[in-house]
């Protein structure tokens, strides 16, 4: 016996009614999620009914996968797989830099989503901060902003050395020009006052 198909796609308001249920089902805030309809992915069976349906908010280029929802969870193991492609899809679309999670079922740990470190937590947008989260996420790549900001900085780095570098140069070299001055006049100092000295007495010369 085959396995049922399942279609994965954006929500619409047609499937409000659906979701709805499942939210209900679930214990989740209905209104909230039913303002925020097109943030769902939806898994629609081959007769038109939603088994399944996950959000993806996104903020900051950072995406939060939220609200899962399944009518029979006998299905989710299927089902999980397909919306985690189309999330990664619409993650790629996005440019998203890394994905956050509080659900907690292992599939996403097995997607590569772990617990934050200090540094990754320090990234979570503040609207979805909340108090005792068990925060999954998973970083997608770089940010380039940040990237290009680090090469500015060493590069500036880089040009202050290298002006305090000739500031240097030229420094010691004004005190060699002073130092070579101070003998040069020192040494004319010796001159003349020996000068004077065999002057007044020129007797010295024949000593």
């Amino acid at each position: 016996m085959s396995l049922p198909k399942y279609r994965i796609r954006r929500a619409t308001l047609d499937d409000l009614g659906q979701l709805t249920t499942l939210w209900q089902a679930m214990n989740f805030p209905v209104d909230d999620l039913a303002k925020r309809i097109t943030e769902f992915q939806v898994a629609e069976s081959a007769e038109g009914v939603v088994v399944g349906a996950t959000g993806l908010q996104i903020a900051q280029r950072q995406g939060l996968i939220h609200s899962e929802a399944f009518g029979d969870f006998s299905v989710s193991d299927q089902v999980r797989p397909l919306i985690w492609d189309r999330l990664q899809a619409i993650a790629t679309n996005h440019g998203l830099l890394r994905l956050w999670t509080c659900e907690q079922a292992p599939f996403w740990s097995h997607c590569g989503l772990q617990k934050p470190d200090a540094d990754a937590e320090q990234q979570l947008p503040s609207q979805w901060q909340k108090a005792a989260a068990a925060w999954l996420t998973l970083k997608l790549k770089e940010d380039v902003d940040e990237v290009i900001s680090a090469e500015k900085e060493f590069a500036m780095f880089m040009e202050a050395e290298k002006q305090r570098s000739q500031r240097a140069i030229q420094q010691a070299k004004a005190l060699k020009f002073v130092a070579t001055l101070l003998a040069f006049g020192l040494l004319i100092l010796v001159a003349v006052g020996a000068f004077l000295i065999f002057r007044k007495n020129p007797a010295l010369l024949h000593h």
